[in-house]
């Protein structure tokens, strides 16, 4: 009998999870892989707490205010950076500075995922450092998803979020990315792959077994988009080739590897997450990173620009 990884996935489109849920590599291995969705990174460290996962995709802020409240896990590989943008309607100018961006939305409303998600902190933070935390509107989402509709019906005037999002939005609502992923929050870590303290100390083949098809796979939606666009086709039905593609081209910063710049940007974090009262003390970067397996899989310069 084989390995079992249970694994904490979400619905957002350029995770390597799409590809590698389609294609058999991981029971190749002879790791049986149960996969399970969740709506949100928070929600998924809820199931990390109650011990029904072993690794997840996650953005790192919910993974790092797990940490801070005991939860034994860490980041052990990277994924993808600079995944979240600032979207508006067709009203709006697309700017290269967050304050000008965000004054376009004095009086109105945002709409974000769930508190404590990576959206909601760099949305919260960009605002703050604007000046404009008393004149715009933030309200979440438990499923992204819900995003769209709610700016179709006019619940929301934007929304900060994903790539993807930004696709669909685009779309279907002729909006617009009106602050590149870039002048968010630089080199933010949009994913990681989490795990289990016990994984990694019980089981540390396995996590170099997954790492090196999640390197993989990073390697084939930078490299080789096409042909990355058709597997997630496979595995996501409702998910065209062309919008994958168009999604890999918003925000395509893809590698697996931990650098400095990944882990420095990551600390910065710990500030506003202290700020907002969802830390109630500094954490370390061993308290957050294991970066020796992906090391070893990924020993040289990351990929991610």
């Amino acid at each position: 009998m084989g390995a079992e990884m249970r694994i904490g996935y979400l619905t957002t489109l350029y995770h390597t999870s799409n590809i590698l849920r389609g294609s058999g590599q991981l029971k190749e291995l002879g790791v049986e892989a149960s996969w399970k969705l969740f709506p949100n990174g928070p929600a998924m460290m809820e199931a990390f707490e109650k011990e029904e996962i072993d690794l997840g995709y996650i953005g790192l802020p919910p993974a790092m205010i797990g940490i801070g409240r005991g939860l034994k896990i860490k980041c052990v590989a990277g994924g993808h950076v600079e995944g979240t943008v600032l979207i508006g309607g067709q009203s709006f100018q697309v700017s290269e500075r967050a304050s000008e961006a965000l004054a376009q939305f004095k009086g109105k409303t945002i709409g974000t995922p769930r508190k404590g998600s990576i959206h909601d902190v760099i949305l919260h933070n960009l605002i703050k450092d604007s000046g404009l935390i008393d004149s715009i509107k933030i309200k979440n989402f438990d499923w992204a998803d819900f995003i769209l509709d709610a700016m179709m019906d006019g619940e929301v005037d934007g929304a900060c979020g994903t790539s993807p999002l930004a696709v669909l939005a685009a779309r279907q609502l002729s909006a617009k990315i009106i602050l590149p992923p870039h002048l968010t929050w630089p080199f933010n870590p949009s994913y990681g792959i989490i795990a289990t303290e016990r994984l990694i100390h019980e089981s540390p083949s396995i996590i170099e077994d997954f790492l090196k098809l999640h390197e993989n796979a990073c390697n084939l939606i930078r490299e080789h988009p096409e042909e990355a666009a058709r597997q997630i086709h496979s595995v996501i039905n409702i998910i065209d080739e062309d919008f994958a593609r168009e999604v890999f081209r918003v925000s395509p910063k893809y590698c697996a590897s931990l650098p400095r710049k990944y882990v420095d940007s990551t600390m910065a974090f710990v500030p506003a997450l202290r700020e907002m009262g969802y830390l109630a003390r500094d954490l370390g970067k061993n308290e957050v990173f294991y970066t020796s397996v992906i090391d070893k899989v990924h020993p040289g310069r990351h990929h991610y620009e």
